[in-house]
């Protein structure tokens, strides 16, 4: 180019678009919560694996939820719930019974707060004491034993009377769903009895002596499980279930005892009184 050569350049032409840039949402309030499992009983490269989830703060809409008619009468307000208030990518079906509670109890405090107010039965003598209050930040995560687990999700239990070894598993919500689905369809054939303890063995059972067909897990527990090698075996999975530990202690104004009992939940846990 010519030394006294000037480039043409082209004038700025003005906009006359009317699009503006839109100023971005702020990100609405939430928390990172841990979990009872530690991610450790997911597999590896699960979003779950990690430990933690996330859940934004409760807002009018999931107010909408909890009053949804329909959906309390479907008996799933508060599965719906907690769907709408988490952020991460995540199957809710995959959760495991013990992380569940832990989103259900981060939820209800990041909701309405710590204050959990409600009616409590006596252990001991019945007494009915109303508006007791419980600080739900008190309650703490049995976490995974890491020297228990085994990442197949099958655990073994020598059961006590019969001495019989049987293999079991830790549920999730999607067997939960399972579960009530079936029981609510044995209970319509069964004439009203709801076979709801023997039909969560049965998903929770995996084999009786090394043998795990589905018909010899399914007769054992029907005509073979002694109920007291029953509730050994529920105990033995409550106490090794990552979860939170909802025991409490309440002194009763009215035969002055001292119990230990689990949280009572009612229908108040997520709409208090105002």
């Amino acid at each position: 180019m010519p030394e006294n050569s000037k480039q043409q350049v082209a004038p700025k032409k003005e906009s006359t678009s009317t699009h503006q840039k839109q100023p971005q949402q702020p990100k609405f309030p939430s928390e990172i919560i841990d979990l009872p499992t530690k991610g450790l009983m997911y597999p590896e490269g699960h979003p779950l694996s990690k430990g933690t989830i996330e859940i934004k703060y409760m807002t009018a809409r999931e107010e909408d939820i909890l009053t949804s008619a329909n959906l309390i009468k479907k008996g799933v307000v508060i599965d719906e719930l907690l769907k709408s208030m988490i952020i991460s990518d995540v199957n809710y079906d995959d959760l495991y019974i013990g992380d569940k509670n832990a989103v259900m109890l981060s939820a209800r405090v990041l909701g309405y707060g710590k204050d959990y107010v409600t009616d409590v039965d006596c252990p001991e003598c019945g007494n009915t004491e109303k508006d007791c209050s419980f600080d739900l930040t008190s309650f703490e995560y049995k976490e995974i034993d890491e020297g228990y687990l085994n990442r197949d999700n099958k655990y073994e239990f020598t059961l006590p009377n019969s001495n019989r070894k049987v293999e079991f598993r830790f549920i999730t919500h999607k067997d939960e769903k399972a579960i009530d689905k079936e029981v609510t369809r044995l209970a319509k054939i069964s004439g009203g009895i709801s076979p709801e303890m023997t039909t969560r063995l049965r998903y929770q059972i995996v084999s009786v002596d090394g043998d795990d067909s589905t018909e010899t897990v399914a007769n054992f527990i029907k005509n073979e499980l002694f109920a007291i090698d029953s509730r050994a075996l529920r105990d033995h999975m409550i106490e090794k279930m990552p979860d939170v530990d909802f025991t409490t202690y309440y002194g009763c104004p009215s035969c002055g005892e001292n119990s230990e009992m689990d949280l009572p939940i009612s229908t108040n846990f997520f709409w208090p009184s105002r």
